[in-house]
């Protein structure tokens, strides 16, 4: 479970996050949406101990995350496509990333097949295309096979066939007892992706609901699409 208790980070005159409460619960795919500028990005962040709260705290089965010992064996996280360094050769960088923390050298083949990596393992990073980088970010999370996940647009540059790859891989991971947790603008996708919603805007909570309660809660009436219903809840 991922715990967030009253978190708020201001960058000067800016509340980016302001006072936001809500829990991750292991077993389903909850999906984080908000508007541009809504403070996603900036609590992930904060969640992964990338940027200090000004108050407030999160906690990873609670523990914060830089107390955990070996992170990568307990959260996978992806935030920055292109974050690998272009030099190295796909196998290499998740090598380095697995020898920090005792995962063995087959890890990483099983997760550069799962990810459809496999023929590309000795391909320099600089080379790869925006999808295959952003499989490659997910290897990265998945490599230490990990309790938790933590996905920033975790589909950018994927074509329709990646996307569909990754829905049924958050969903079996959800299903097999994890805790997902997926930003995302892709509003139709989130709709047949994630089982969970907490939206929100301006860095305040919004909602956090079922994805059906959530369309019925906001959306006009007649109306059933999660897109619909996320503009009225966010406007």
């Amino acid at each position: 479970m991922i715990e967030i208790r009253e978190l708020s980070k201001r960058y000067g005159p800016t509340s980016a996050v302001d006072h936001l409460t809500f829990d991750v619960h292991p077993g389903r795919v909850t999906g984080f949406l908000g508007p541009n500028g809504a403070g996603k990005t900036t609590t992930i962040r904060m969640i992964l101990g990338l940027s200090r709260p000004d108050s407030g705290g999160a906690t990873i089965l609670g523990r914060p995350y830089r107390s955990l010992r070996r992170p990568l064996l307990t959260v996978g996280a992806t935030l920055e496509v292109r974050a690998a360094h272009g030099g190295r050769r796909v196998f290499d960088h998740l090598l380095c990333l697995a020898q920090t923390h005792g995962i063995p050298r087959a890890r990483v083949h099983e997760v550069l097949e799962l990810v459809g990596l496999g023929k590309a393992s000795r391909t320099r990073v600089s080379a790869l295309s925006l999808g295959m980088a952003q499989r490659l970010s997910i290897a990265t999370a998945l490599v230490g096979d990990p309790e938790v996940l933590l996905l920033d647009e975790p589909v950018n540059g994927l074509d329709p066939d990646g996307v569909r790859w990754i829905r049924e891989l958050m969903r079996s991971l959800a299903a097999e007892g994890r805790t997902v947790l997926i930003s995302s603008h892709l509003l139709n996708e989130m709709a047949v992706t994630a089982d969970h919603l907490v939206v929100i805007a301006r860095g305040r909570l919004i909602d956090d609901c079922p994805v059906s309660e959530f369309v019925q809660r906001h959306g006009r009436a007649g109306a059933d699409s999660l897109e619909d219903a996320f503009l009225e809840a966010t406007s």
